[in-house]
């Protein structure tokens, strides 16, 4: 029997009676997250190509890249509350049509701010996306050993997408044109749509906590205006009207933010007793960092590659697979040093490894060749894989065992945060890339700063984080 749009909206509103198998299901919930962590990477090695069609320049595309990242970051927290609330299957779906919608809004967009529009979209879906597919996948496998097993391929399969990401794109900018990039997730958005609404059995929690609304609003109006100072900043100067606008926004609603979630308690988006744990706050600073340092640089890298050095977008591509491969390969290695050593030595030792390639990377100039540039990729991306289980890890574990899925949206939303402001950052310090000169010398300062927060990271973690990890739950208590 053909599948009607009535069909799909009437799957999409109520629970599917037969469920699919865990397999099936885990399947389904890994297409999902695939594609939210996808367009994390797919779309830098556009950016050139997006920048000279759409008449753009550094700003345009900070904001492309950052529109995404912001919507992720400012939503992640209340989607997890809103799929308690409300039922993850039927947010999942919703993830996956706004996420379907923007992408399809960023394939056809005329200009740079339509583009950005969708790209805000496209996060909003994946911010609904990205906690309720794990949460479908922990229900799907009530036994705890299969459980922790189908948790290990969904984190596989978002690893994956990570170097998937620069390949696939760079072969479709050469071959298609940059608005392939995203045109590609709409047939993708629709199978999976369809396979879940038919797989998926709807699952909420009887003591769901409320959406923390003003928390939502004022933590968005901060991302915003921080990134908007320093995007502005690097185009304007840091003197000019709008950037000290914005500027004084940030800093008048730290204050509100942090009143209206004193007085929301245990329903806060940031429960602020969560911040009175020295290792979770640590971990969720170093998860910050890595970000921050990493997603600021990679955005420089990749105009450095195709428009100082003239790659083609495939080749920068192929060119970054040696950062990203580490992060795939050893991250579940990681994983298994981290929860026998703790968290401390694998994240400290992960932080100081990147921090050297990053290092490296003041060698790199207009006619640098690849060989010269291997070393720096492969030291940056094996400190990743090191340190992503272990500051994840350490975040969960600073709380108590049933606040562990707050934590880990908490843990991806300092992520996602600290990727943004890195981006603002590094593109207000580099300039245009038509200032060759220029641009380098921003590059090396970029590089540098990050391999500097890493450093520092690294000693915070060894001065904050625990040695073993069951260490941390008992200093903590199971309050």
């Amino acid at each position: 029997m053909a599948v009607t749009p009535a069909t799909l909206l009437r799957r999409a509103v109520h629970p599917a009676r037969h469920a699919g198998s865990p397999r099936t299901v885990l399947v389904v919930m890994c297409v999902g997250y695939f594609l939210v962590l996808l367009d994390v990477t797919i779309v830098n090695v556009a950016l050139p190509e997006i920048g000279s069609r759409l008449g753009t320049g550094v700003g345009g595309l900070q904001w492309v890249v950052d529109g995404y990242a912001l919507a992720l970051a400012a939503l992640m927290l209340t989607s997890g509350a809103a799929g308690d609330l409300y039922g993850h299957r039927r947010v999942v779906l919703g993830g996956l049509v706004v996420f379907g919608a923007g992408s399809l809004a960023c394939g056809l967009a005329p200009g740079v701010p339509v583009l950005v529009a969708a790209r805000v979209v496209q996060g909003v879906g994946a911010a609904l996306l990205l906690p309720g597919t794990l949460a479908i996948i922990s229900r799907a496998f009530p036994d705890d050993a299969a459980r922790a097993r189908a948790i290990g391929v969904w984190a596989g399969i978002g690893s994956l997408a990570l170097p998937a990401g620069p390949l696939l794109g760079g072969a479709l900018v050469d071959v298609v044109g940059w608005r392939s990039v995203f045109l590609l997730n709409v047939p993708v958005v629709a199978v999976a749509l369809v396979w879940a609404a038919a797989v998926v059995q709807e699952s909420r929690e009887e003591r769901a906590r409320r959406l923390d609304v003003p928390g939502v609003l004022l933590g968005g109006l901060l991302l915003l205006a921080t990134t908007y100072a320093f995007i502005e900043g690097g185009r304007a100067g840091a003197g000019a009207p709008q950037v000290l606008l914005a500027a004084a926004i940030a800093l008048l609603t730290v204050p509100a933010l942090a009143v209206a979630e004193l007085r929301r308690g245990d329903d806060a988006m940031l429960p602020v007793s969560l911040l009175r744990r020295p290792a979770f706050d640590a971990a969720n600073v170093t998860a910050g960092v890595m970000n921050l340092g990493t997603l600021g640089t990679l955005f420089v890298l990749t105009l450095f590659l195709q428009s100082v050095q003239h790659r083609s977008a495939l080749v920068a591509g192929l060119v970054v697979v040696p950062l990203f491969a580490p992060l795939a390969v050893i991250a579940p290695f990681g994983g298994r040093i981290t929860s026998r050593v703790g968290a401390r030595l694998p994240a400290a030792a992960g932080l100081l490894v990147a921090a050297a390639g990053l290092a490296l990377l003041v060698r790199a100039g207009a006619h640098t060749g690849y060989p010269a540039l291997l070393p720096a990729f492969l030291l940056w991306g094996v400190g990743m894989g090191l340190l992503t289980p272990a500051v994840v890890a350490a975040a969960i574990a600073a709380v108590p065992a049933r606040r562990a899925g707050l934590a880990s949206a908490v843990n991806n939303t300092a992520r996602q945060t600290g990727g943004a402001i890195g981006i603002a950052v590094a593109g207000a310090v580099v300039g245009p890339p038509t200032d060759g000169a220029r641009f380098v010398r921003g590059f090396h300062a970029v590089a540098l700063g990050a391999a500097g927060l890493y450093t520092a990271a690294a000693v915070l973690a060894l001065a904050v984080l625990p040695g073993a990890l069951l260490s941390v739950r008992r200093a903590g208590g199971e309050r």
